[in-house]
């Protein structure tokens, strides 16, 4: 492995968060907050650590290989999150390191999970850094370091397969860098449009922002109590909306950008998504119809709640705990859905369970008829088989992780539909969950061990297990 590769990419990542810190701290003054100090010491820190990286790694070579590219997104990952606990931690509003990290972790993975009780009365800097870090781990922080910064290699593909979530990840033009600017470009103006519209909905400035940064991201964390139910109807209409657009494949965009209008319409994964969310929709607006003063504010709640769930975004604009059981359990399904490949969403992947469900049909045909031989299509597309081997190979991974998680955190007092919905809602990058950990509740009351194991579900779950995993085996780091 090409250890001074990595280190030295590392490097120009945690450089790029150095700046990246400068927003909250521009913050800060302007509300004349004391917390600045503390934003700005975390950002020497992370200048001087990644500093350091670069400096002292520079590559012979600059080849990247898949290994590399794997290990550098979690290594990238990891520091920037142990660095980015740092504000709420030296400022004492966070005074548990842990609970900082587990706050951080989760808005870096876009989970939205908190261990916040008191959210309204964290400063501004901070409550901005916080929703932040959803924004830049929406679309990945290594794609914005291609975006922005030259990687001097011709395999930064692996980087981007490494972090973009979804079975297949391609480029949208030859270029990897030019298809990160076009991926940021877009991923910028839709955040841009949906500020602008919450403003004209009667929401705060520095509420829109955040609450544009949560939503692109799909993260979800919130700067109220209530999360969006104290907001009007207009702005919970306008979340709605974008939390779908935001949990689209972003190469859907980008067809539109050059008019190719067939190859969205054809695209079968958006309109499984579509077919989800409507059926989920109008399931749950049924069966909590007794519970709202009409139709209209019945679906707007199941609306939202549909939307924020399956796209695992994590805004609540009522206590969806107090449901009934059918419309939870519809919630808890879409949890494990999640959004499409190639978008800001968690879960499994819509265009996964095709695949899976495609592959079931297949093997059912091959025991009626062993001579048949059966092809895969996706987006009109043949499947290789590796592809096909490696979804397979993701579904028992992934349900081995949550079933050791669950295992790891069942000592905890709250039950089990509180543990599992935690360990569920922090895989699938979702944040609430059910019972102890609804979307009235926080994640405090877990211990200091399950808030890690926790942390580490949510990095398993963001970055889709195969790149934190490869980095923790120590095969990985011996010389080939």
């Amino acid at each position: 492995m090409n250890r001074r590769m990595v280190f030295f990419m590392t490097g120009r990542i945690v450089l790029l968060e150095a700046a990246l810190l400068l927003l909250p701290l521009l913050v800060s003054v302007i509300y004349r907050e004391s917390c600045g100090w503390a934003v700005l010491a975390a950002s020497a820190v992370a200048l001087v650590v990644g500093g350091g990286l670069s400096l002292f790694s520079r590559p012979k070579t600059q080849t990247i290989y898949a290994k590399e590219g794997f290990v550098i997104v979690a290594l990238s990952w990891l520091i920037l999150s142990t660095v980015g606990a740092l504000p709420f931690f030296l400022s004492r509003e966070i005074p548990s390191y842990i609970d900082a990290l587990f706050e951080t972790i989760s808005g870096f993975t876009t989970t939205g999970a908190s261990i916040l009780t008191d959210v309204e009365s964290m400063s501004h800097g901070l409550l901005f850094w916080r929703s932040f870090t959803h924004w830049i781990g929406g679309m990945g922080v290594l794609v914005l370091v291609m975006a922005l910064v030259p990687t001097g290699s011709g395999r930064s593909i692996h980087m981007m397969r490494a972090e973009v979530p979804g079975p297949i990840v391609g480029k949208l033009v030859p270029r990897v860098r030019d298809t990160a600017k076009i991926l940021y470009l877009i991923y910028l103006v839709l955040t841009f449009i949906e500020i602008a519209l919450l403003l004209l909905a009667d929401m705060p400035l520095f509420d829109s922002v955040i609450h544009a940064f949560g939503t692109a991201g799909t993260g979800g964390f919130g700067i109220k109590a209530d999360s969006i139910a104290g907001y009007t109807p207009a702005a919970q209409w306008i979340i709605t909306v974008f939390m779908w657009l935001f949990g689209i494949n972003f190469n859907l965009y980008y067809l539109l950008l050059i008019r190719a209008f067939r190859g969205v319409l054809s695209n079968r994964e958006l309109w499984v998504y579509f077919g989800v969310t409507v059926a989920a929709v109008v399931l749950i607006t049924c069966n909590t119809l007794p519970l709202y003063d009409g139709f209209g504010e019945a679906v707007r709640y199941a609306a939202f709640q549909t939307v924020s769930i399956v796209t695992t975004t994590g805004y609540a604009t009522t206590n969806f705990d107090l449901w009934p059981e059918l419309s939870k359990a519809v919630l808890f399904l879409l949890m494990f859905i999640g959004g499409c490949a190639g978008s800001t969403a968690g879960g499994l992947k819509v265009s996964r369970l095709v695949l899976l469900i495609k592959t079931v049909g297949r093997d059912l045909k091959r025991l009626v008829h062993p001579r048949s031989v059966g092809v895969i299509k996706l987006e009109g597309k043949r499947v290789e088989d590796t592809v096909v081997r490696s979804t397979s190979a993701y579904f028992v991974l992934y349900f081995l992780l949550v079933g050791g998680c669950f295992l790891l955190v069942s000592g905890e007092p709250f039950g089990l539909e509180s543990n599992l919905s935690a360990v569920v809602a922090c895989i699938n990058n979702v944040g609430p969950g059910f019972g102890e950990v609804g979307p009235a509740g926080s994640f405090a009351a877990y211990s200091g061990f399950s808030k890690i194991v926790l942390s580490f579900a949510m990095l398993f779950g963001r970055l889709e297990i195969y790149p934190l995993l490869i980095t923790l085996m120590p095969r990985t780091w011996m010389k080939d």
